[in-house]
Order: C-alpha cells, then structure tokens, then sequence
C-alpha cells in the first residue's frame, strides 16, 4: 500500500478570499474526492490551528492507495485535476512525499 502525504501553505490573501476561507475550500474539496475516486482507500484532511507558528504549513492531505499505480490514476483523474487547478492561485507551495506502509 501506499501512502501519499502533502502539505501546502497558502497566500494571506488570493482570489478575493483570504487564507482561511481558501483553506477551507480546499479542505471541502479534499474531503469530497474518496466519494468521486475509486482509487483512494482512504483520505484525511487537516488543517494549522490559527495560532500555530508562521512558517509552518496550513493544511494537510494524507490518502492511501493500494500500489504506486493507482496513485498515478488519481494525479490524472478530472476531479483531482480540479482540486489542483483550485489550488495554485491560492498556495505559495506545496511539499509531498509517497511511501509503502
């Protein structure tokens, strides 16, 4: 099994929106892609408390997959796609790792 961790820190201020309305879209927007794709085993999203420190990332995706290979289905799949497209306008980076657990 794989397991597929990102974390991303987001713009103060982007698309009219502030980080933390911009986090919880994206968030929402996580935590609606296990119903749409059949390739997650599983998905857990969370969220920087509002106090945490500046330089520490604002919200995290940990998803399962059974292999390496539907991990790559999911990269491509439209609604992941979206999320992504959402997603770049509004982060200032993004970091990830993939392991087999």
């Amino acid at each position: 099994m794989i397991r597929h961790v990102c974390m991303f820190k987001f713009k103060e201020q982007a698309q009219g929106r502030t980080k933390a309305e911009n986090v919880d879209i994206t968030k929402k927007m996580l935590d609606s892609l296990p119903e749409k794709i059949e390739y997650i085993i599983s998905s857990a999203t969370f969220t920087g408390d509002a106090a945490q420190n500046s330089d520490n990332y604002d919200l995290i995706l940990i998803s399962d997959f059974e292999n390496l290979e539907a991990l790559e289905k999911y990269k491509i799949h439209p609604e992941h796609v979206a999320v992504g497209d959402f997603m770049r306008p509004v982060r200032i980076s993004r970091t990830c790792i993939d392991y087999n657990i």
